[in-house]
């Protein structure tokens, strides 16, 4: 028998929480390298970055909308304090005999236009992700969970991918390289998402019997500014 609501904070959250935030930073840290597949140009961060909104369905799913506004939060707030920490370290001074100041830069040396552009992109897209799981959820009286999964993830990846390529590249490179970028990343995503879905369901159903929670909301405002819990 699932609860409808709780306001525990669990050893569980706490975890998942964690893991959501942990991947979240790790992805901006390898964004930076390129990988090539099948002649396509790819962030590495494609490797990580949609497990981010994997953990951001469970959240959602399991302890609603509320508790996962608040851990996208974190998330920013995390990769503030990151970014600031990176820019600190690479300006400080360095002795004569220290020979890899460039390579260091050039790996956590991030520029602010791109810095904007990652957290611009990520909380549009975490946010609409969150609200149209909840959204659905409640449409579908929680059946069909794939539905909401892989449809919010269509939107939230849609918007991500779309601010941050713009944001980030406008004007620096050709339009129809920038085309290519968003269409790639978008594909790659979606179907990763997609690919992922049974797992999704297999964490998804052990969170909520081991909390013995299945969150609907209603009645919630979904401001993504309060930090209500």
């Amino acid at each position: 028998m699932f609860k409808e609501d709780s306001s525990k904070v669990s050893v569980l959250f706490v975890v998942l929480a964690c893991f959501f935030v942990t991947f979240l930073l790790i992805s901006n840290i390898i964004a930076g390298k390129l990988v090539q597949v099948s002649g396509v140009v790819l962030p590495a961060a494609v490797i990580l970055f949609p497990v981010t909104y994997i953990f951001g369905d469970v959240l959602t799913e399991v302890y609603g909308f509320k508790r996962s506004r608040l851990i996208i939060w974190v998330g920013f707030a995390a990769n503030v304090f990151m970014a600031l920490i990176f820019l600190i370290t690479v300006s400080l001074p360095y002795p004569a005999f220290w020979s890899n100041q460039e390579a260091y830069a050039a790996v956590l040396g991030f520029t602010p236009r791109i810095v904007v552009a990652s957290l611009i992109a990520y909380c549009a897209g975490e946010f609409s992700n969150s609200v149209l799981l909840s959204k659905i959820k409640l449409i579908t009286g929680g059946r069909m969970l794939w539905v909401r999964t892989i449809g919010s993830t269509v939107v939230g990846e849609g918007i991500d991918t779309l601010l941050f390529i713009s944001v980030a590249f406008y004007g620096l490179l050709p339009v129809a390289a920038l085309v290519s970028m968003v269409v790639a990343q978008y594909i790659w995503k979606v179907g990763y998402e997609i690919a992922a879905t049974p797992l999704t369901y297999a964490l998804v159903r052990w969170v909520k019997r081991k909390e013995g929670l299945d969150v609907f909301d209603h009645g919630v405002r979904y401001n993504p500014f309060s930090l209500e819990v």
